[in-house]
């Protein structure tokens, strides 16, 4: 029985179109503040393209949410799938680390009940935000809005100086820490 008070949201796995995707840390916290939690996100996406098959076009981290933009090039696949395989990873090394470092204030910040168990939880549950595009403008208006992310907070001036961002890469002014797939 499905419980009526939990979002429900259609996603459409439709071969060739590109997925912008956002999802969130947890109670909005800034999780993704350090080079340790943000290089364990590019380690993630890298592992995802290559064992899902999927071409990146832009990302960005910030400091309490991810936005991504891919396509998967296999015939048949599930965006949850490969949404898992980007944040289960992180989840399970920021535990990692939160246990071998002895930071149980954090710790115990991250577990919430769910039944009779408590469970950790470095992402918002869910699929956050996925968004289906295939023409060339939405998908130019989807990496602009991206890059731009940090530049709107006022962590940067410019897109291409934020250095968890694949803006240097296609401005040419500064390598990426994950190399970005042509779009087409």
């Amino acid at each position: 029985m499905t419980d009526p008070r939990r979002k429900t949201k259609r996603t459409f796995n439709t071969v060739g179109h590109v997925h912008f995707l956002t999802f969130s840390c947890t109670g909005q916290l800034p999780l993704l503040t350090r080079d340790r939690s943000r290089g364990w996100v590019i380690e993630s996406l890298g592992r995802v393209r290559e064992k899902l098959d999927c071409a990146i076009f832009a990302y960005v981290i910030m400091p309490e949410h991810v936005h991504v933009l891919l396509r998967p090039r296999r015939a048949e696949y599930e965006m949850s799938a490969i949404l898992a395989a980007i944040k289960r990873p992180v989840s399970r090394q920021a535990k990692e680390y939160l246990i071998e470092t002895g930071q149980t204030r954090w710790l115990k910040k991250l577990m919430v009940r769910r039944g009779e168990r408590e469970v950790f939880r470095f992402w918002l549950p869910g699929g956050g935000f996925d968004r289906n595009l295939w023409n060339d403008k939405p998908i130019a208006e989807a990496i602009e809005y991206i890059h731009l992310n940090p530049v709107r907070r006022g962590l940067v001036a410019r897109a291409e100086d934020w250095e968890w961002s694949s803006a240097g890469f296609w401005s040419g002014k500064r390598p990426a820490r994950l190399e970005m797939d042509p779009i087409r």
